[in-house]
């Protein structure tokens, strides 16, 4: 099934167990709101949580926003109720199923097995609801490709930081920043990159894990802007405060929107006929061709996802048209 990629510049984590919480998130200006099962809820407060997330679902107010869940993961006791619950309870009003820690494709496989099932008893569309799979530890980061690969509901590839920084024995207390000691290049370059190309090569989004000093927004845009420069899409955020930096960082410069737009128009005008059917012209100071064309439409792709408007419009002038230059 063809999933239609939708923006996921802010993935506002609140933890499912707090009715309080949830309602606040629906009014926020989140691209994403996924409601925690797993690390944000204690071990007592989980089956609980489980109603509480459904009937936050089906009452409705989200808006626009994605609505995803995160349940436990498959090393867990939690996990198959987490999924057969809220699915089952609330699976029209729900669009993706967030499966932390994955280590392996067998494991993305068993969720879209059990969604499939769940909806064809349930009566539910089969292959809606989408899978978000998150990568914590080096056998998943080993194993990213497989996993990318693993079910046409896959629609991200998230990293998890905090877990991954546990798993390798790196020597930091601070969630995403880097750690003592290195001072040559970006200790998470390596997981950055390689979980991004797992995501290309699939046609998959790739989200960055949190930044947990909710206080540090400017730590945050640092953070999330090395991110951003990759070609991530998004990253999580843990507090209000941190929405509008990441809309911010992961939306493009108002003057770089609109330079992809006209590149998009002049291009598409100098190819026809009525513009010489040239393949390769002059914009201003600028060679453009179809390989301008393909980065443009990235650019101008995220623009109008973000709901961005052009204030500089290209048009073809009469002595353009005529000498194609």
């Amino acid at each position: 099934m063809t999933k239609t990629q939708r923006p996921r510049r802010s993935c506002l984590a609140v933890p499912g167990s707090s009715p309080k919480m949830i309602e606040k998130a629906k009014g926020l200006d989140a691209d994403q709101v996924f409601l925690d099962l797993e690390d944000a809820c204690a071990p007592l407060a989980k089956p609980g949580a489980r109603k509480t997330i459904v009937a936050a679902l089906n009452e409705g107010g989200w808006g626009s926003k994605i609505r995803v869940v995160r349940v436990n993961d498959l090393t867990t006791h939690w996990t198959y109720r987490d999924v057969v619950e809220v699915v089952e309870g609330a699976g029209e009003n729900l669009d993706c199923i967030m499966l932390p820690k994955v280590q392996s494709a067998a494991q993305i496989a068993w969720l879209d097995l059990t969604l499939t099932q769940i909806e064809k008893t349930m009566g539910f569309e089969v292959g809606r609801i989408g899978i978000e799979a998150q990568i914590e530890d080096a056998a998943g980061l080993i194993n990213v490709d497989e996993i990318a690969a693993a079910s046409a509901r896959t629609e991200t590839i998230i990293f998890g930081p905090a877990d991954f920084m546990a798993s390798i024995n790196m020597k930091s207390l601070v969630i995403g920043e880097q750690p003592p000691g290195y001072e040559i290049g970006d200790a998470f370059h390596y997981p950055l990159m390689r979980i991004l190309m797992a995501a290309r090569a699939n046609g998959l989004q790739a989200i960055d894990g949190p930044y947990v000093q909710i206080r540090n927004v400017d730590g945050f845009r640092q953070v999330a802007g090395r991110a951003a420069a990759l070609g991530y899409d998004g990253k999580w955020v843990l507090h209000p405060g941190q929405i509008e930096a990441a809309n911010h960082t992961f939306s493009p410069a108002q003057a770089d929107y609109d330079h992809a737009e006209n590149i998009l128009a002049a291009y598409e005008w100098f190819t026809s006929d009525r513009g010489g059917r040239k393949g390769a012209v002059m914009l201003g100071d600028e060679m453009i061709d179809e390989a301008s064309r393909k980065m443009a439409l990235v650019i101008a792709g995220q623009g109008r996802a973000a709901g961005m408007e052009r204030l500089d419009v290209w048009q073809a002038e009469p002595e353009t048209v005529k000498t194609g230059v």
